[in-house]
């Protein structure tokens, strides 16, 4: 599969994924000042999110394939990879099963744990917009603000509307395969994938994804690995305080 992605920058490859119903778009900022460090950085969109093609399927297999494929396709032989959420589980997949193509791992405030479906309230709110009735993104916000009170989610989810050819309100990720396959986004790591390639796991102060009783099980499959916590900040760690994410990644990568 052929991933839309944005490149900036010269240098070491880095790949930064992003979450959930995101896109590249999400890290624009944050990319350029990686490219102002001496880094290649490439941010795409992942499977059925963005401007990238749309699929059935929809695993962490399928993921970390395509992002072999895309380090493939654009003649990297190794890349270092920022992945948050939905993306850092991808990364932590693709480290497993192609570490050969793999430098340095930031998994940005996810574990290898199972997480269950904890995103129904944000699924109902997507159907709840029904874009293709309305006549503008003010209608969409409405919507949303009726079923969500979080503000941080209302303009995440306000990115992803677009007109499409027929003048017509819709959204770009394919919310039909990612609902059917919800369970999948949720999913542990495997038993018996083991990474040893030089990783930093960075949590959101406020964020309940990392617990400290989540390390023990994070390290069974991790040998080379770290963590720090960014204060205050929740689980859109590099959003919430950009400042210290970029510091801390920064000191990593280099």
């Amino acid at each position: 599969m052929d991933l839309y992605f944005k490149k900036s920058g010269s240098g070491k490859a880095l790949i930064i994924l992003h979450g959930l119903f995101g896109m590249g778009d999400n890290w624009v900022t944050l990319s350029r000042g990686y490219a102002a460090k001496g880094f290649e950085v490439f941010v795409p969109d992942l499977r059925n999110h963005g401007r990238s093609p749309h699929s059935e399927k929809f695993d962490y297999e399928s993921m970390a394939q395509d992002l072999s494929d895309f380090i493939s396709k654009n003649g990297l032989s190794k890349a270092s990879i920022i992945g948050h959420s939905l993306g850092g589980k991808v990364s932590m997949y693709f480290a497993a099963l192609f570490p050969d193509q793999l430098e340095k791992l930031i998994v940005v405030d996810i574990g290898t744990k199972y997480y269950p479906p904890h995103h129904q309230g944000v699924l109902a709110a997507i159907h709840a917009v029904r874009p293709q009735e309305l006549a503008g993104r003010k209608e969409a916000e409405a919507r949303l603000r009726e079923a969500l009170s979080e503000e941080s989610t209302i303009q995440f989810l306000l990115k992803n509307l677009y007109w499409n050819d027929n003048e017509k309100l819709e959204w770009r990720f394919n919310i039909v395969s990612i609902e059917k396959n919800i369970e999948e986004v949720g999913k542990a790591l495997p038993d018996d994938f083991y990474i040893s390639a030089p990783t930093l796991f960075l949590a959101g102060e406020r964020s309940g994804y990392i617990k400290p009783e989540d390390i023990p099980g994070i390290r069974k499959h991790f040998s080379n690995v770290d963590f720090a916590i960014i204060p205050d900040a929740g689980h859109w760690v590099h959003a919430e305080n950009p400042e210290v994410f970029f510091k801390r990644s920064l000191e990593f990568l280099l």
